[in-house]
């Protein structure tokens, strides 16, 4: 696929004079791009083996703050180095950038060399060869929306009291109101494919100014890696145009929430879709019961990672297609697992429990690794759920609140067994600083509404 790139296809590029920096970067806790530019011969001739960063980019929060609490680094440990380890399988060029290409990282010990527990890629990459080890390649895709709106970013900095969405009406399916939209969603639907990226479409979404982007099914951790360039592509295409644009799960509560529903399945190594049994009811084999029955079990567990910020709980509420109970059902929205491409080599369930700030790294670890732990304790799949689950007062409930998913992430037996005591304490002192935070800012609505009449 164009896009992608070898070093020695750098290399001759760089000759060409067609690309002279090289963005190598890292994803942090929140799923962010992190990293460095390099001039592209410093890349080529040592910069491609290693680079360093400071470890407190796997422990800070949205506003980059030096959290306290945290027991992989801290003030008292002096905040030392990873050592940033391109992964050149990854290495591609950026289209939307004048002459740039980019390279994804591992984070790597300093000093053992191993890659760092706490990493988000590292925690996926775990997953991944775990499935593998059970005989099964994790196969995935994420439905990536967001809203555009008709300011810049920049123009958004003294408040946003004034957010205009770049149309004035739910566009879902609206090829007339998208078309508006073109300059923004072609490139970057082109950016993305130019960049080694397979993008799909992209399409108008149930709100005013919403739009979703797909890209096509790969493996586990490629998805992830799609993912979170796919954002960075977006936000800064947007921005070249004067617009912007956010992945948070609620900008308003007046509006639709933005989700990142996950499509995962399992296939042998040999190719062969193991989530297929053509003689069985909706061609769901056996082992697809068993992972769905997992996810099911230990849905609340893995909430916080799905779903890792006080305003992603805004998202769930009834009527928006946004779940609010984990249950599974054949092609029916209102579930929070949907089982789609029944009897088809595309079978698969769908996770629509997550929002577009989830990072996909944690996701599809917490997912994946939910999934394999009910193939290995063999567990039975729960009845459908069929009709609107929303009016199901006895149905199994998202949590509500982050503070109540922090809870069931401290204490997940599953969770710490597939990720470590390190991985899991350390997410869930990320999701408590996100509650410490909240609980104390005081807020516009607060002052709106006690300012006065208080």
């Amino acid at each position: 696929m164009p896009g992608t790139m070898t070093l020695e296809e750098l290399r001759a590029a760089f000759d060409a004079g067609g690309i002279d920096t090289v963005l190598v970067a890292a994803p942090d806790m929140q799923g962010r791009l992190m990293g460095k530019r390099f001039h592209a011969a410093h890349f080529l001739a040592s910069g491609h083996e290693e680079t360093h960063c400071c470890n407190y980019l796997l422990a800070t929060d949205m506003e980059m703050l030096t959290v306290e609490g945290y027991a992989s680094t801290s003030w008292a440990k002096g905040y030392g180095d990873y050592t940033m380890k391109p992964d050149l399988s990854t290495l591609r060029r950026v289209p939307w950038l004048p002459g740039t290409a980019l390279v994804l990282c591992d984070l790597v010990d300093h000093h053992t060399h191993e890659e760092v527990a706490i990493s988000p890629r590292a925690i996926l990459k775990r997953q991944v060869a775990r499935a593998r080890e059970m005989g099964y390649a994790a196969m995935a895709a994420t439905e990536l929306e967001f809203f555009i709106f008709e300011q810049s970013y920049e123009a958004l900095r003294d408040g946003t009291d004034h957010l205009t969405p770049i149309s004035g009406y739910n566009e879902d399916y609206h090829l007339f109101q998208t078309s508006k939209e073109e300059p923004l969603m072609r490139a970057l639907r082109n950016g993305l494919y130019g960049a080694g990226i397979p993008v799909e479409n992209s399409k108008g979404e149930a709100e005013a100014g919403q739009a979703e982007i797909n890209i096509r099914y790969e493996e586990m951790l490629k998805t992830a890696d799609f993912h979170v360039i796919t954002k960075q592509a977006t936000k800064e295409i947007a921005h070249s145009l004067g617009k912007s644009v956010t992945f948070m799960a609620k900008y308003d509560h007046r509006r639709a929430g933005s989700s990142s529903h996950v499509h995962q399945s399992l296939w042998t190594l040999d190719g062969q879709p193991a989530f297929l049994d053509t003689g069985a009811e909706y061609g769901m084999s056996a082992l697809m019961r068993q992972y769905m029955a997992g996810q099911l079990a230990h849905a609340g567990e893995i909430t916080a990672l799905l779903a890792p910020y006080v305003n992603s709980y805004k998202r769930f509420c009834v009527g928006m297609f946004a779940p609010t109970k984990a249950v599974w059902s054949l092609d029916n929205r209102t579930a929070g697992f949907r089982v789609c491409g029944d009897g088809t080599k595309a079978l698969r369930v769908e996770c629509r429990i997550g929002g577009a700030d989830l990072n996909p790294y944690l996701a599809c670890a917490g997912l994946l690794a939910a999934g394999l732990a009910g193939i290995e304790h063999g567990l039975e799949l729960e009845p459908e759920m069929r009709g609107d689950s929303y009016r199901n007062a006895t149905a199994r409930e998202i949590p509500k609140t982050l503070r109540h998913a922090a809870d069931l992430l401290e204490g997940s037996v599953m969770l710490r067994a597939a990720f470590g005591d390190e991985v899991v304490d350390h997410y869930t002192r990320a999701a408590r600083w996100e509650i410490e935070e909240q609980d104390r800012v005081v807020t516009d609505w607060e002052r709106k509404r006690l300012l006065e009449r208080g």
